[in-house]
């Protein structure tokens, strides 16, 4: 089974492959969601974010910037410059997946960084085993992390101090472990030191969530660089 005509393919290792990504990267919104409701957000405001945004980096960051005092418009900044690649990605895989009307719209919210990787990965399968890897880790990964953040949430919203417990510290850490598999090459490694340090060193002069704005600047002339 799969072909490389996309008619017929191994749907249980695609399915594999799928839950090996969506339930991991899931099992981070609980990070996040001790993570927002430790920053000042109510349960219901948290599940929200997971819910409408579903963007775990960007979600991370505009509870960070909040967390950290930043204005609502820095915030957002922050989280939507984090967006943009989602977009990218829908530019990638729509002549693969000829989504229209409702399906569309549902599509582009579980496009995200797992669903468009695992669809790419089946390419050797044939483009019916993309279109099955994309919706079935798009909508794995949308299941596990709400789940996953309610759970979090909770459980934070039950502690008197949930910084005693250390859960102050789980936007770096969850943001983290989500940036870091994704550092294979030396370049990409040497970026994002560089956009640390960056970010470091306008901390005491910035506003917070500013810093991280800025090192887009990073990215742009890495960018130019590369051409």
């Amino acid at each position: 089974m799969g072909q490389n005509s996309g008619v017929s393919f191994d749907r249980r290792a695609v399915l594999r492959d799928s839950l090996s990504v969506s339930f991991p990267v899931g099992m981070y919104g609980a990070a996040f969601g001790a993570a927002s409701v430790t920053a000042g957000f109510s349960v219901a405001q948290t599940c929200a974010f997971s819910l409408l945004l579903f963007s775990g980096a960007s979600q991370f960051a505009v509870v960070g910037v909040m967390a950290a005092g930043g204005s609502a418009i820095s915030a957002i900044a922050t989280g939507g410059l984090l967006g943009i690649r989602n977009g990218l990605y829908a530019l990638r895989m729509s002549p693969i997946l000829k989504f229209s009307g409702i399906s569309k719209i549902l599509g582009a919210q579980v496009t995200i960084d797992e669903s468009t990787g695992v669809a790419l990965s089946q390419e050797s399968r044939g483009e019916a085993a993309m279109r099955y890897g994309f919706i079935s880790t798009g909508i794995g990964v949308f299941v596990f992390w709400n789940l996953f953040t309610l759970i979090g949430a909770v459980s934070a919203s039950s502690i008197s101090d949930p910084s005693m417990w250390g859960l102050d510290a789980a936007v770096p850490a969850a943001f983290l472990g989500l940036l870091w598999p994704r550092l294979e090459s030396s370049r990409k490694k040497f970026a994002a030191i560089a956009s640390a340090l960056l970010a470091l060193a306008l901390t005491p002069f910035l506003p917070a969530g500013l810093p991280i704005i800025a090192t887009v600047s990073v990215a742009l002339v890495f960018g130019w660089r590369s051409r």
